[in-house]
């Protein structure tokens, strides 16, 4: 039977937001086996075929776009129509060769169990991960996704982390794979003379709280009015109505409203590595965007002003040389990062990061050429996890026999509306609702 690298391997991305949509689409290019030739041949990736899974955190169009990761949108389907969808495609003799399941773990063990029912003659390499810095759920999360054939690590620091949680339950840890973050690059820092810009890079839910939040909105605004020379940017990765992978009960678009700010001090969106390109100084409590920022030499601070917690996720960050506070930026003071630190992080200078995904992808490679794959084999099973896997399966009802229902344009309409006020009622109304409550 000849190696399904003999052919063109054809790869498929199912994500659940436009993190998870991004970190798929950069990390399917990567693993790809043609993605060395590619590189070799300076010719374009092959752009997989995108799924974008219907829910809470459904992408609109814009976060998609923005995310600048293909030409082509990915499509919004059920789990269920993404499993028929593999099943069929599998039937017509086009079949997925490798599917990237950039989901939250319950999710993907859902998948996982979905596709494993599927009874494909062959199946696809499964291959999963996480979208940034692992700093909560890290057994849970790692163990609902153990099954997959692959589980990417973005550093050599969470490689080691995932083994040890496998093996220290008794579960296979060959699936982890030491691999890095897909989406960092962009040109090195390069200061201007004349420009002094300092961004910082929001999160939707760190920190939670709409003390804190406050908190962090009045500081920047007090630092734009200590210095009127610098820019002060505050980065914000959804506009009002939108939601991410989390979700955002106190926007800071709604807290500043009420906050007068001087004119060096503006909210912006768009592309991060767009926004690095013109960032002298990125500070954050926790973002991801830290690592994309270290990885160019932007300077970047990590705040300790709400503590140093693992709700917040900073604690991620102890030993990296970046902790710092508004205190001693309004002083001028800016961290320098430990290069011992940031090379566990799998952001060391060099050109060690273009070789990050080798390993990644001679693996994938392997089991695309190897003999038939073995059934999938999670950890969570009905035996392992007798009183908790029922609650996660039952969430998704994945159910290919059901009858597929047809959708008029009608029937359509209403649904993206029912979405819409779903969206409102979450982010207006439900924050609303639970502040009476506690009157």
């Amino acid at each position: 039977m000849p190696s399904r690298t003999d052919r063109a391997v054809r790869v498929a991305v199912l994500a659940d937001s436009d993190t998870r949509w991004k970190w798929g689409a950069l990390t399917a290019r990567r693993i790809s086996p043609a993605a060395a030739r590619n590189a070799a041949q300076n010719t374009a990736p092959n752009n997989p075929t995108g799924f974008v899974l219907r829910g809470r955190a459904t992408p609109t169009t814009r976060q998609l776009a923005e995310t600048a990761v293909s030409d082509t949108a990915p499509r919004e389907v059920t789990g269920t129509e993404f499993l028929r969808e593999v099943r069929d495609a599998a039937a017509r003799g086009e079949g997925y060769d490798v599917i990237v399941l950039a989901l939250v773990g319950g999710t993907v063990r859902a998948m996982l169990q979905g596709l494993a029912d599927l009874g494909l003659d062959r199946r696809p390499v499964l291959v999963t991960g996480y979208v940034g810095v692992v700093y909560e759920k890290l057994a849970d999360g790692l163990l609902l996704r153990h099954g997959a054939d692959v589980v990417l690590a973005n550093s050599r620091h969470d490689a080691e982390r995932f083994r040890a949680v496998y093996e220290g339950v008794g579960a296979d840890p060959g699936s982890v794979v030491e691999a890095a973050l897909p989406f960092l690059g962009g040109a090195p820092h390069a200061p201007e003379a004349g420009r002094d810009t300092l961004v910082f890079a929001a999160q939707p839910s760190v920190p939670v709280s709409k003390a804190e939040r406050a908190y962090v909105l009045r500081r920047l605004v007090e630092h734009a009015r200590l210095r009127p020379d610098r820019e002060v940017l505050l980065k914000l990765r959804s506009r009002p109505g939108e939601h991410t992978t989390h979700l955002e009960e106190f926007p800071y678009q709604k807290l500043v409203r009420d906050l007068p700010v001087p004119p060096n001090f503006r909210l912006v969106y768009g592309h991060m590595g767009e926004v690095l390109d013109r960032t002298d100084l990125l500070v954050t409590v926790s973002s991801t965007a830290a690592l994309e920022s270290l990885h160019r030499r932007v300077p970047t601070a990590i705040l300790t002003d709400m503590g140093v917690r693992e709700a917040l996720g900073n604690h991620h960050f102890i030993g990296s040389g970046l902790l710092t506070s508004f205190d001693a930026l309004d002083k001028g003071v800016v961290p320098t990062p430990d290069e011992e630190w940031l090379a566990r992080q799998g952001v060391a200078a060099g050109g060690a990061y273009e070789r990050a995904f080798d390993a990644a992808r001679d693996r994938v490679a392997e089991l695309l050429e190897g003999p038939e794959l073995p059934p999938v084999a999670p950890f969570y099973t009905a035996e392992t996890a007798g009183g908790y896997l029922p609650t996660v399966l039952a969430r998704h009802r994945l159910d290919v026999t059901a009858p597929e229902p047809r959708e008029s344009g009608v029937r359509r309409i209403v649904r993206e509306a029912a979405r819409g006020a779903y969206r409102h009622g979450v982010q207006r109304v439900a924050p609303v609702i639970r502040r009476l409550g506690e009157l």
